[in-house]
């Protein structure tokens, strides 16, 4: 039986699957490896089920040893993979596309809301026995409805996005490597440039893919081309924002709010984050069903039982191993 290792755990279901064809070993700590942790417990693996945590590079690819067939990720994005260095030493890498657009789309349509009706601000101060009944002008917000939405990056996420749009009545704008005519047939979008984009968007959400282009995508002078009324949505990925720029231009009222589901150096927050009032934050939880996470696994241990069959898996990045 070939040995798989897991760097964290995942739904027990999934892994009870996978333990009916192959020998498998989990991470028994409910945290992410450390790197020596890391590349001593891949040793010597046939297949390794990742997380975005685990920094998958040569070191790494070597480590676990030229017997090893596959490092498939149980997330979509794959910055923390090597893929070339993957690709040069013929090891298959997989993701789980597809599974958690549409709950990643609704966190970060939560996030919205939460950010424009300051939902968890008046929450804590309710809880702390703060409030002295109903006056006209507390905890005033931003209105959703007949505004208009900016989504950068329009992906299988950015899109499900889009739609949900509709319930608010929003104008929707659009920026991506190129323009999508089906997209704005289907949701009467607009694409524009990024200049545009950050000038008109009320709500300005991202959904990029984290790479050299991509990253601090919005930083100060983003910042400061937006509407002091706009609200950044960020449920893709943390670097796309320079979050020290972001800090200072919520405490200086730059721009009116925020909601962060990912972070430029997690677990870390940037120095005042955590303390500033006009920005959710929450703990990189857009994929956080247990239908999603189960799904996600899913993928991932399809993935590795097709490779260690010799069969191509659903989902690789770096196809050209495959021959």
């Amino acid at each position: 039986m070939a040995n798989v290792y897991i760097t964290r755990m995942i739904p027990q279901e999934i892994i009870d699957t996978l333990r009916r064809s192959h020998e498998v070993e989990v991470n028994p700590e409910d945290r992410a490896l450390t790197r020596a942790e890391l590349l001593r417990q891949i040793h010597g693996r046939d297949a390794v089920i990742s997380l975005l945590t685990d920094s998958i590079d040569g070191e790494a690819l070597d480590a676990a040893g030229p017997q090893c067939r596959i490092f498939a990720n149980y997330a979509v994005g794959f910055n923390n993979f090597d893929v070339a260095a993957a690709t040069q030493r013929g090891v298959i890498m997989t993701n789980t596309p597809g599974v958690l657009d549409e709950a990643t789309a609704t966190h970060a349509w939560a996030l919205l809301l939460a950010a424009a009706r300051r939902i968890p601000e008046s929450d804590r101060y309710l809880r702390a026995g703060l409030w002295r009944g109903w006056a006209p002008m507390d905890f005033l917000g931003q209105d959703v409805d007949h505004k208009t939405l900016g989504i950068a990056g329009l992906g299988r996420i950015g899109t499900q996005f889009a739609r949900k749009a509709a319930a608010f009545d929003m104008k929707v704008i659009y920026s991506d490597l190129k323009p999508s005519p089906e997209f704005e047939r289907q949701y009467g979008a607009t694409f524009v440039d990024k200049a545009t984009l950050l000038r008109e968007s009320d709500f300005l959400s991202l959904h990029l893919p984290l790479m050299a282009e991509t990253r601090h995508y919005i930083g100060a002078a983003e910042l400061a081309a937006m509407k002091p009324t706009a609200v950044l949505i960020n449920a893709g990925r943390g670097p796309l924002v320079d979050e020290p720029a972001l800090v200072e231009a919520l405490r200086n009222k730059v721009i009116w709010g925020a909601g962060l589901d990912v972070f430029e150096n997690e677990p870390l927050l940037a120095p005042g984050l955590a303390e500033l009032e006009n920005v959710v934050i929450v703990p990189h939880i857009a994929s956080a069903t247990t239908h999603t996470r189960m799904a996600m696994g899913q993928i991932a241990i399809d993935n590795v039982i097709a490779v260690l069959k010799g069969e191509p898996p659903l989902t690789c990045i770096n196809p050209a191993v495959l021959g």
